[in-house]
């Protein structure tokens, strides 16, 4: 049994205790303390306050910037020999190691080269790149001279990269002519210019990486190379950012179909960072951290690029996946390459070695006895998983729950201030500075082990979100509406007699396919825009691969001549280029009704449970309780 099963010691409690009490009763005197772990140009003298919206902000007046904290800093301090950033990418079989002054020097001149092309503090630059070093050079050097960048992930299609030019109106996109995905080439270049076609905000300039795997033509006026573009300016130094100036924009799934642009700020981002690089993973100065994900998704932002750098780590970014890079062995021989102390990845990267490598029989291959604790986050760790993860290691296996919006954990064992007993489908204990309830519909606080909405008490701690990009009224109404004085996770739960807290999923149409949250509703766009649909549903059922994938159920219109298999498919290939290959629509049933409550709402929530064989009830409002029997039969022979 691993070490992160053992009872802790009465005191360990405790101390736990006694710190989450002072950080919800002395909101202000405990987050004063954790922003003295950041080197500030002004320290703030007002730690929690409200901006013009009525928002809480924390640390308005500070001064700093958050590339000179992961960056300049260390090199001042005597460190710009020791390593910043390893690029391990066996899909090129290119392995390579960046010091923080060689990294700082890189950044101080894609920065010039920004400044050159007319971008200054609070424009945006979207930033469409695979996993590569200059992808995190572009974000780096964004946050040097105070632009705002927007990663948007690489696998996106040509509409949904539209939707976030039009919303974040940057000066310049950042991109690259592909991506690789196991042996298969990702044609980027072509992607990019249909957005720009699509989008109404009109891009000024489109600075493209050539990759030798796909040279990408260029568009005379607009196209620049990156090694052009690198040679436009000089090196420049760190502006001056307030703390509560943005970050980044990060745009997340919504509920309408639209993405949300959730804004990160630079005092709050950075508080959290260091706070949770210490308290929650544990690393140190000097150590290797490697969270195996990408730099379009939130982990990848927070646990790649900001927060290693900012403690001062060394980063691993991997441009690879979990099995057939070249087998399901990879990521223990990036462990022990690179001596990593503390990995996180979500689960499905390791259902997919499990279903590979059985018997763990590849980790023989290599000595990872350098990794100190797992970290899993993302989707729910079945206890299957956890099961199988705690036989083949040696190191704690810690499951942890956060989101976009809040920018790191809400939930987790604590590995610095030492390990709670582990249980298995659950995340542990909030963090101390999250005040965490379970409310059911009306909002009546729930007692232990009823499930209900998983919400967080006001204020929210630094590096959550602060507002939604030019949209402060869908803030609101998104997050507070609800339960006024408490943020709406959208997540369902609850917490047992000792206080240990079970996210169960959404409780909204937003769906986990393998670590990627996407809108349900946005994928029923899509498949009622064909011309032999009436009506639609999606929903998402478990998988034991991806942990979630998209369902459909359509009902045919009248005199429609298509079969199943042939709708299926026309359904596949467009979800594939709206949305993107990794919905991982294949799942089709075709109805003749949809269940619907009388006032016309569709049973989602009943579907799921019954695809799922979870026990389930059926409303007492239904208008016809024979389309349930169908639909059951339908899914027993899918």
């Amino acid at each position: 049994m691993s070490e992160g099963t053992q009872v802790p010691t009465s005191e360990l409690l405790e101390q736990y205790q006694a710190v989450s009490a002072r950080a919800a009763a002395e909101p202000e005197a405990f987050w004063r303390e954790q922003a003295e772990r950041i080197d500030w140009f002004e320290f703030p003298q007002t730690i929690l306050s409200k901006d013009a919206n009525g928002a809480d902000r924390w640390y308005a007046g500070g001064k700093l910037n958050t590339a000179w904290l992961a960056l300049d800093r260390h090199v001042e301090a005597g460190r710009g020999d020791e390593v910043a950033l390893i690029y391990d990418s066996p899909a090129t079989d290119t392995y390579t190691k960046y010091s923080y002054a060689e990294l700082t020097e890189w950044v101080a001149k894609a920065a010039g080269a920004l400044t050159a092309l007319g971008v200054g503090k609070g424009d945006r630059v979207i930033i469409y790149m695979p996993m590569v070093p200059e992808t995190a050079v572009a974000m780096l050097a964004c946050a040097r001279i105070g632009a705002v960048h927007s990663v948007v992930f690489g696998g996106f299609a040509a509409p949904e990269l539209a939707v976030r030019i039009d919303d974040a109106t940057p000066k310049v996109v950042l991109s690259a002519s592909c991506g690789i995905e196991f042996d298969k080439v990702i044609e980027y270049k072509p992607l990019l210019d249909r957005a720009v076609e699509l989008a109404k905000h009109k891009v000024e300039h489109c600075v493209v990486l050539q990759r030798m795997q796909s040279e990408a033509s260029l568009v005379a006026g607009r196209d620049i190379d990156w090694l052009d573009f690198e040679a436009m300016g000089e090196p420049v130094g760190c502006t001056t950012m307030d703390a509560t100036d943005p970050l980044y924009i990060l745009y997340t799934s919504g509920t309408t179909g639209k993405p949300k642009g959730v804004l990160r700020d630079n005092g709050g981002h950075a508080v959290a960072l260091a706070y949770s690089m210490d308290v929650v993973y544990g690393v140190d100065q000097g150590e290797t951290f490697w969270a195996a994900s990408d730099v379009g998704w939130v982990v990848g932002h927070s646990f790649i690029v900001y927060g290693p750098l900012i403690a001062g780590c060394a980063s691993v970014l991997f441009e690879g996946k979990p099995v057939r890079t070249p087998d399901a062995g990879t990521f223990w021989r990036v462990i022990e390459s690179y001596q990593v102390r503390a990995f996180f990845v979500a689960p499905t990267a390791f259902r997919a070695v499990k279903k590979e490598d059985p018997e763990g029989a590849l980790l023989k291959n290599y000595d990872i006895s350098c990794l100190r604790t797992l970290f899993v986050a993302g989707e729910r760790l079945d206890p299957p998983t956890y099961y199988w993860l705690d036989d083949v290691l040696h190191c704690p296996v810690i499951d942890h729950w956060w989101q976009t919006e809040t920018g790191w954990p809400i939930c987790s064992n604590l590995a610095r201030m030492g390990l709670l007993p582990i249980k298995p489908g659950s995340l542990a204990l909030p963090i101390p500075g999250y005040d965490l309830r379970i409310f059911d519909e009306d909002g009546n606080e729930l007692s232990a082990g009823e499930e209900g909405n998983v919400v967080l008490k006001a204020p929210l701690p630094p590096g959550a979100l602060p507002t939604v990009w030019e949209d402060h009224a869908r803030y609101v109404s998104a997050y507070w509406e609800r339960y006024p004085g408490y943020y709406l996770t959208g997540d369902g739960g609850y917490v047992d007699e000792e206080g240990y807290v079970y996210v169960m999923g959404r409780v909204d149409d937003v769906i986990n396919v393998a670590g990627h949250r996407l809108s349900t509703g946005q994928m029923e766009e899509v498949v009622a825009a064909n011309a032999a649909v009436a009506e639609c549903a999606v929903v998402g059922i478990k998988d034991a691969d991806k942990g979630q994938v998209p369902l459909g159920l359509v009902v045919l219109k009248d005199g429609v001549n298509i079969t199943v298999d042939e709708l299926k498919a026309e359904l596949v290939a467009a979800i594939r280029a709206q949305v993107g290959a990794f919905a991982n629509f294949r799942e089709l049933l075709r109805v003749e009704r949809l269940p619907k409550t009388r006032s016309g709402k569709i049973l989602r929530q009943t579907i799921r449970k019954m695809a799922d064989g979870d026990s389930y009830e059926v409303p007492s409002t239904i208008d016809d309780p024979a389309i349930i029997d169908e639909i059951r039969e339908g899914l027993a022979t899918r």
